[in-house]
């Protein structure tokens, strides 16, 4: 079964906790605090496998978790890094983050994409020692890693598509010019996966073009298989659109033209403006004047137009050698630039729990949802820095501070973030 879509949750590796020790030595007195810092929680970390071609392993695992980093040790030791959990996806997936649909990463090159970071690993009490702290009796946990929910979707790189409705001719066209094998059979839906393939022409030079099977009246909506591979068409450069140009089953070529542009464009507007060619199939079945007919009503939309008969292959050369021309003058595929997050309105922040403990005069605090916007802050920029001031004000986070006894110059420890308290 072809799978193209799916939702997973993806973990990130916690950091391991710090460790609390004390140099313990004969004939070495007093040897004071080494504990050592935890290790970082393992990424969730995507990767190219062009040996998958659809996303079905993603229907019977739904959760990736990775490892946690070690804890700190004594003596100085700290804890080992966790390995990254990698996960393999077919060429041209697109992860989106399920919540607000925002694009994490293209899946179309051969990087590996971090998807979830995970935590730091904490510091050892060897960090928290002062001229008046000497023996600090406490250390810091390791922070907790990204956890999100993800959307997959497969969208097929293919520098062609073809489209039309079905038992037009589409897949006997890629046979015809390639080595993929598709099912081929007089009847309705016989294509019910998106075949692809390379095209070779002379010099060296190829194309991959892609069979877009299921398009009928009301696709965009959800009827027939259109609905299910759409989506394949919106990488492709250049559309070729197939028409049975005699009507042998009864339909109107021109109405079929139409109605397949029409699908197209509803379901995406920029497809409409996708340069296409269209191929006229099956002129043994039609006579002169119905191919000079179609032949006028096509080039008046502005489009170019080759009478074909593909399984004898007649036509079809002169049809492949245009699009050849036509993809030299075309941009490359279509890769999606990964989305910024966006920061939410301060008012519309909502308080949540805060846990402050306080060590030796540190103050800790600790705040899952707190954490989630951390994670979207840059504080290298002064906007942003103002930004997360004023969720701490408006959260009541600075409020829960005071109630806890912080003074001006106390140390206040919010994760990876540690600054000095200002009334």
């Amino acid at each position: 079964m072809f799978i193209d879509i799916a939702k997973i949750k993806i973990k990130a590796g916690d950091g391991g906790d710090g460790a609390v020790a004390f140099h313990r030595e004969k004939y070495v007195a007093s040897g004071g605090p080494d504990g050592g810092d935890g290790g970082r929680g393992g990424n969730v970390v995507f990767q190219v496998d062009d040996n998958l071609s659809t996303l079905a392993d993603f229907r019977y695992k739904r959760k990736y978790v990775a490892q946690r980093g070690e804890n700190g040790r004594g003596n100085r030791c700290f804890g080992k890094s966790a390995p990254d959990l990698v996960v393999k996806v077919p060429r041209g997936t697109l992860i989106k983050d399920a919540e607000t649909g925002r694009v994490l990463a293209d899946m179309s090159g051969d990087e590996p994409q971090v998807i979830a970071r995970g935590g730091r690993g904490g510091w050892g009490n060897s960090h928290f020692a002062t001229p008046t702290r000497q023996t600090p009796r406490f250390a810091k946990p390791g922070t907790p890693g990204e956890e999100l929910e993800i959307q997959l979707e497969l969208k097929l790189l293919a520098d062609v598509g073809l489209v039309g409705f079905p038992n037009v001719g589409k897949s006997t066209l890629v046979s015809v010019v390639s080595e993929a094998k598709p099912n081929i059979a007089n009847y309705h839906f016989t294509t019910l996966t998106p075949v692809l393939g390379v095209v070779h022409m002379q010099d060296g030079k190829s194309f991959v073009m892609a069979d877009i099977p299921g398009l009928i009246e009301g696709a965009w909506q959800g009827v027939g298989l259109g609905h299910q591979f759409l989506r394949h068409v919106e990488r492709c450069r250049l559309l070729v659109h197939i028409v049975d140009i005699a009507g042998s089953e009864g339909r109107n070529p021109k109405e079929d033209f139409r109605v397949i542009n029409e699908e197209l464009r509803k379901f995406n507007a920029e497809l409409a403006e996708r340069p296409m060619l269209v191929a006229g199939n099956k002129c043994d079945l039609a006579t002169d004047g119905q191919i000079e007919d179609f032949r006028q009503f096509v080039e008046e939309q502005g489009y170019a137009f080759f009478p074909i008969m593909a399984p004898i292959r007649q036509g079809v050369d002169e049809l492949m050698n245009a699009v050849l021309a036509r993809l030299s003058q075309l941009p490359p595929i279509l890769r999606y630039e990964a989305e910024q997050p966006e920061l939410q309105p301060v008012e519309a922040l909502q308080r949540g729990k805060v846990d402050i403990t306080c060590e030796d005069g540190v103050y800790f605090v600790r705040a899952p949802w707190l954490l989630k916007i951390m994670n979207n802050v840059n504080f290298d920029e002064t906007d942003s820095l103002q930004y997360f001031q004023r969720v701490l004000i408006q959260t009541g986070v600075i409020d829960a501070l005071r109630e806890a006894g912080v003074k001006e110059g106390d140390t206040v420890d919010m994760y990876d973030l540690e600054f000095d308290f200002i009334e």
